[in-house]
């Protein structure tokens, strides 16, 4: 195969390299271009553009193959914990048992947030989004924590690493029961990263809690799914953002803004409106599904198909089983959950659903989940940001210390023309 590709225009011809990755993947190296021809591509949302080299993450939308760092999704899920990935993400290898301990150890020593960090919180109404309060959280991190990382040292990074994985779920936690009317919660030492998120949230102050293991397994087994997905709109955001030279804390914080969107981590918001819509007007699912069949009909199915993936999202075949056994395990009877197992029903079976590929993907299971686990709608994409945070940390790491150049896209200007200036009084 050649490795080289070949541009011809007006008449000059113009080789470009072609590099392969480690997966076969074949991409025209253009950093030249511009210099040697005086063109640019135009790729609006960069659907073909590689913005970077990266070891972390190998998605084949094709195929529905999802591996970090060589591990396969469904491996991890069955085998890992939570805290195992994220190591894995950030330092590419999977952790020994001594490193393990080592870094849940140091993560729950550092897991107290400045008592000031309270009067931020309180500053906001109940009513806030619990996206823009973590957000804005996050950022506020580096007022508590002013020195930069200096990223040749292996032990700043580590330890500034740490402590974000430590406090993010305190924040994740406190931004929930902001909007709940509850008391903060720093959660038990003794407990495992995930038990301890999960305390942190839904501890009452007058009850004792009680640890369910079915319903720990499917949050630890949503945060990995959730943990990187490749260069994404958010996973870009932290990169571009930390080109700059800008913080971890402050890159993350732009991370979350961008997940917020519905088209990218709001999407399992969307998915439980779109069900309670649904249940509002009666709650006929086949009136439903005949009305997503339809071209004409301005109804979108929520949850359904994927962008990148044009087969089964590898991630929904595993979080199906989890929300199967949360939903027995509960006994949770809810008529939007009805709802959804009758929609997933149809889809699965129905010519017009399965030949076009249109499975139910994650977001339409993690809703499923986090609705039966009594997270309120308006947490699902924190949840989302819970699990992404070690793929944004890795994707933060990898940027830095390949010194990779500041993000700077290109544009085809296509406005007016130099004109003359019109007086005011003259327009």
């Amino acid at each position: 195969m050649a490795d080289k590709a070949i541009l011809e225009y007006q008449g000059k011809r113009y080789e470009l390299p072609v590099v392969k990755g480690t997966e076969d993947e074949l991409a025209i190296d253009i950093k030249s271009l511009r210099a040697n021809t005086g063109l640019i591509t135009l790729d609006p949302g960069y659907k073909n553009t590689g913005s970077c080299s990266s070891s972390i993450t190998f998605l084949d939308g094709e195929k529905g193959v999802l591996r970090y760092r060589g591990y396969s999704i469904e491996e991890l899920t069955v085998k890992a914990e939570f805290l195992e990935v994220a190591y894995l993400l950030i330092f590419g290898e999977l952790p020994n048992k001594d490193q393990l301990q080592r870094f849940h150890g140091d993560i729950k020593q550092e897991s107290h947030v400045d008592e000031e960090m309270k009067k931020i919180l309180d500053g906001f109404p109940k009513s806030a989004h619990p996206m823009g309060v973590l957000s804005s959280l996050t950022s506020a991190l580096i007022a508590f924590n002013p020195s930069s990382v200096d990223v040749r040292s292996e032990e700043a990074m580590y330890n500034t690493i740490v402590r974000i994985l430590a406090k993010f779920p305190v924040l994740v936690a406190w931004a929930m029961r902001k909007r709940q009317g509850l008391p903060l919660d720093y959660g038990d030492d003794n407990l495992g990263y995930v038990e301890n998120l999960h305390k942190m949230m839904f501890k009452r102050p007058n009850k004792e809690y009680q640890l369910n293991k079915i319903v720990i397994d499917a949050l630890d087994q949503l945060l990995i799914l959730h943990a990187d997905h490749e260069q994404n709109c958010s996973t870009s955001t932290v990169r571009i953002t930390g080109s700059s030279h800008a913080g971890l804390f402050v890159s993350l914080s732009a991370g979350i803004s961008a997940l917020w969107g519905p088209l990218h981590g709001g999407a399992n918001q969307a998915v439980l409106e779109m069900l309670e819509a649904i249940h509002e007007d009666g709650g006929d699912t086949d009136k439903y599904m005949a009305k997503a069949k339809d071209k004409d009909d301005p109804f979108r199915l929520m949850g359904f198909g994927h962008r990148v993936y044009k087969n089964f999202d590898p991630r929904a075949r595993i979080i199906k089983k989890a929300a199967d056994e949360v939903l027995n395990d509960l006994g949770i009877t809810d008529p939007i959950l009805d709802i959804a197992k009758g929609l997933e029903k149809v889809a699965l079976e129905d010519p017009y659903f399965v030949e076009r590929k249109l499975y139910p993907n994650v977001d339409f299971y993690s809703g499923i989940i986090y609705r039966a686990l009594g997270i309120p709608v308006e947490m699902f994409t924190v949840m989302f940001a819970m699990g992404r945070l070690p793929g944004w940390i890795a994707q933060w790491r990898e940027m830095r210390l390949n010194k990779e150049p500041i993000g700077r896209p290109r544009q085809l200007y296509i406005g007016a023309n130099d004109r003359p200036f019109v007086p005011l009084k003259k327009r």
